[in-house]
């Protein structure tokens, strides 16, 4: 059984830091995924007779890292999905680039165009048929020789829409092949990590704050030491 990075645990709810390169649910590849390693674990720690309920209400790509919220029980779960439908979870990401952006602090809005066959999608700054609306702001608060990070809050919760908009503005994820990058990281992933969330505990209405240290490289390393050394709070 996978070592499970775990953020937060209660009894409705499991938070987990999710390595670069792990599925959060099964797909046709049948590799492991988090929903099955976090059954496993509620299984094995709580000693359940039966299958241990997980609720996925989200979801990241698989080479991206960071925080994923897992429902323990089904009232937990319809709640977040409700939150997350709303947007009343707001989320933070850090993607490292290799070109800065023209604009050191910004808003991007486009429309993105899925295509299902290449599991693709394509930012356009015009409103096209079929196109979803799609908002982030980011700002760069860390750059290095040859690189810069980039600290994103999502608007709206599209496909692949940190990627395909950094593609869109000649900004591309370090790694990133799919999505313009150069060259592919050696471990397969691509840099960008789901940070912090921030919301109301779905049955307690507690508000939580939760932060995901970014994953072990040295790059990754430098960033996180130079956003501490600046004081940034994120």
């Amino acid at each position: 059984m996978t070592t499970l990075n775990i953020l937060f645990e209660d009894n409705h709810l499991l938070v987990i830091n999710k390595p670069a390169g792990m599925l959060v649910q099964v797909d046709k590849s049948n590799d492991t995924s988090l929903e099955i390693e976090a059954q496993k674990y509620i299984k094995d720690k709580y000693k359940k007779p039966g299958d241990a309920f997980v609720g996925i209400p989200h979801r990241l790509d698989r080479p991206t890292s960071g925080i994923v919220l897992i429902a323990r029980t089904s009232k937990c779960l319809v709640r977040l999905n409700e939150d997350f439908k709303n947007h009343s979870i707001k989320k933070t990401y850090w993607a490292i680039v290799k070109q800065k952006p023209a604009k050191l602090k910004d808003t991007l809005t486009h429309y993105l165009l899925k295509n299902e066959t290449k599991n693709h999608s394509k930012a356009h700054i015009k409103e096209v048929k079929g196109g979803l609306l799609a908002k982030l702001s980011y700002e760069v608060i860390a750059s290095s020789d040859k690189y810069h990070l980039l600290e994103i809050d999502l608007h709206t919760g599209r496909h692949h829409q940190i990627r395909a908009q950094l593609q869109a503005i000649g900004c591309s994820i370090k790694g990133d092949l799919k999505y313009g990058s150069e060259r592919s990281n050696p471990d397969g992933s691509i840099c960008l990590h789901a940070r912090a969330v921030k919301f109301e505990h779905p049955v307690r209405k507690e508000e939580l704050t939760l932060t995901a240290p970014a994953p072990n490289d040295s790059l990754w390393a430098f960033f996180e030491n130079e956003v501490k050394a600046n004081k940034v709070k994120v």
